[in-house]
């Protein structure tokens, strides 16, 4: 850095240590900002010799899924057992087959217990596969195999009947001498009499992360013991399991429930200490995040385990938790990216006064910290090329606008505002809004398993936001926006005729990603075998990259219509998506059954879900984003374009 400065002999030394003193002391803040952020925090008492009860046990790493047939290996299969040996007594499985046959041999070795699952579907030559090889092990691994679980969720999904259900598990109780159970949500079992009935204990899921009501964090304890109790109460002789409950690190908040690291290892924690007080059986979701469920649950499906999927752990079972550990190396690429932007800018920025400078260097700071933070979380809620492509083009979209940003405030604070440069950011913030306008769409339509993606417009928002503060407060000090916007935006458009080509260009683009992506999306999944016939996989296919949030196709389309309209018509678009969205999240909490049950009168439904939907503090920081891209398309003073 020295060095590159001393390139500039007309800059006076004093200015240039002026220069790096402000530097540092921006950083300082920054870093101060971010170790409060991510101080250690208390999540609830430690658990017992830090090993749990029991976890799910399925091995599946990046690029692997039941989905696509592709398993893990008998080698990475030993290396999990060997690692959670030392974090559980008891593994549970949901599968006999497909590479799973290693297991019982495997956690022999290792000392560790099985329940043991057959994964039950709609087809029954499969079916009795798993049961064959299920009754096998059983029978093989007594020791090892303590009890055995016949179907998973199968009600819940509707892929079979409670009738048919009931002659697997029958047939299955005849062939082994564990004792047998069936596994699905905790209310299930109250709509299912006959299947409580014939197990020989419960096998309850309770989640209230996925509760119709989602639940704060710390009323989770209270809401697991309640619904334990209530099968409790109706089923009073039989053993009950809680198989499966947990909580999410990463994803998109419900209601109530926010998704965290830190959240994770209180519910997790809390869950161990409610069941050794009450003597309760449990079973923790679960020992791996599962990269493949993402296709399914997105993001938030991703992230139930204990360790992440390159086998880091995720808390610890005991002791403080922080909630990004990683937050220091971040600080640093984000300083570093200042340092760097500071080096190009030496003569330009000695020239300013020192007031000037340190708002300069504070913006600079403020989008290398978001930048960062923006590449890091969709790198690491990325599962695949295809997704890893999209956050690098995102970040390198967002990187660009900001180095615009910043050229033209630098600009501005020498009284140097470059026409130019105007138009560029002009066009770069059209395509974020194109982008919010497909995300939104995604969210009003089917948004359950989306990620609200609120990381995506950090750098147009902080942006325009902090481009407006300092430019009221160096100017005229005027409040009206339409000075400061046609300041950031220019008062010209590129020539019709270029606007033409780069609509047609986009247009042509965004039809060749979407068949690519559609593609994508049928050789990702079981889509030959769920739909046999290929314009039904193509029609299926071709649906789910409408809303998919990690594809690019629909955003270049957007894109090339945007370019064409008045901004105004843009900010229309943008500004009815609020409401769009929140129909469609309220009217999700409405439709669900327990919902409906817990709150029969539709009034009283309504308010209540329309309180879940207004304090999601995620969809509020993506309203607030929406609106500040709208705001300044509204107060833009346009001007016709130029015919050539």
């Amino acid at each position: 850095m020295i060095g590159t400065l001393y390139h500039y002999p007309t800059a006076p030394l004093m200015k240039i240590t002026r220069l790096l003193v402000l530097f540092l002391i921006i950083l300082t803040i920054n870093g101060l900002i971010a170790w409060l952020s991510n101080l250690p925090q208390d999540a609830g008492i430690d658990v017992p010799d830090g090993k749990i009860s029991s976890v799910s046990f399925a091995p599946f790493r990046e690029g692997q899924s039941p989905l696509t047939k592709v398993y893990p290996s008998t080698e990475q299969i030993d290396a999990d057992l060997k690692l959670l040996a030392d974090q559980t007594h008891s593994i549970r499985t949901y599968a006999s087959l497909d590479g799973m046959q290693s297991v019982p041999g495997l956690a022999r070795k290792y000392g560790l217990t099985m329940i043991q699952g057959a994964w039950i579907g709609s087809t029954d030559k499969t079916n009795q596969a798993e049961i064959a090889q299920l009754i096998k092990d059983a029978n093989d691994y007594p020791d090892v195999i303590k009890r055995v679980i016949v179907g998973n969720e199968v009600l819940l999904r509707g892929e079979l009947k409670p009738e048919q259900l009931l002659a697997y598990i029958r047939q299955v109780k005849q062939a082994v001498k564990q004792p047998v159970s069936y596994a699905d949500v905790w209310s299930f079992y109250l709509r299912y009499p006959e299947i409580a009935k014939e197990v020989d204990f419960f096998t309850v899921h309770i989640l209230p992360y996925w509760e119709d009501e989602p639940l704060n964090i710390d009323t989770t304890a209270a809401h697991v013991d309640k619904n334990y109790q209530r099968i409790r109460q109706t089923y009073a002789n039989k053993p009950i399991l809680i198989g499966e409950s947990g909580w999410p690190s990463a994803g998109r908040q419900r209601g109530w429930a926010i998704p965290s690291v830190v959240n994770e290892a209180k519910y997790v924690r809390s869950l161990v200490q409610l069941a050794n007080n009450n003597h309760f059986d449990y079973n923790i979701v679960e020992a791996f995040n599962q990269p493949w469920k993402s296709k399914l649950e997105g993001v938030v499906g991703a992230n139930w385990g204990l360790y992440s999927a390159d086998r880091q752990r995720v808390f610890p079972l005991t002791g403080a938790v922080t909630e990004n550990p990683l937050w220091l190396q971040q600080l640093f690429y984000a300083g570093l990216i200042t340092l760097l932007l500071i080096s190009s800018q030496v003569k330009k920025l000695v020239s300013l006064t020192p007031l000037r400078l340190l708002m300069f260097l504070g913006f600079t700071q403020l989008l290398s910290a978001l930048l960062v933070n923006q590449l890091s979380g969709h790198w690491y809620t990325s599962y695949n090329l295809i997704e890893r492509l999209h956050a690098l083009f995102i970040s390198g979209l967002s990187a660009l606008l900001a180095a615009l940003i910043l050229q033209h405030t630098l600009s501005m604070l020498r009284h140097k505002i470059s026409t130019k440069t105007g138009i560029w950011i002009h066009y770069l913030m059209l395509a974020f809004v194109a982008i919010a306008l497909y995300r939104s769409q995604g969210l009003a339509l089917s948004g359950r398993y989306l990620s609200i993606p609120y990381p995506v417009t950090y750098i147009p928002v902080a942006g325009l936001l902090g481009f407006k503060l300092i430019r009221h407060w160096v100017k005229d000090h005027n409040l009206s926006l339409a000075p400061e916007i046609n300041d950031l935006f220019g008062n010209q458009f590129l020539p019709t005729q270029w606007l033409k080509s780069a609509s047609f260009l986009l247009t042509m683009t965004g039809i060749f990603v979407i068949a690519l992506e559609t593609v994508v999306v049928m050789n990702g999944s079981n889509y030959e075998q769920a739909y046999p016939f290929l314009t039904d996989r193509i029609y299926e296919a071709f649906m789910e990259t409408t809303h998919y949030s990690q594809l690019m196709g629909w955003s270049l389309l957007i894109t090339a219509a945007v370019i064409r309209l008045p901004l105004r018509n843009c900010a229309y678009a943008l500004i009815l998506m609020i409401p769009a969205i929140s129909i469609g999240e309220t009217v999700a909490f409405m439709t669900g059954h327990d919902f409906i049950e817990s709150y029969p009168s539709l009034g009283e439904r309504l308010w209540t879900a329309l309180i879940y939907t207004f304090s999601n503090q995620q969809l509020l920081l993506w309203f607030a984003s929406l609106l500040v891209l709208a705001l300044p398309l509204w107060h833009y003073q346009e001007k016709q374009p130029t015919v050539h």
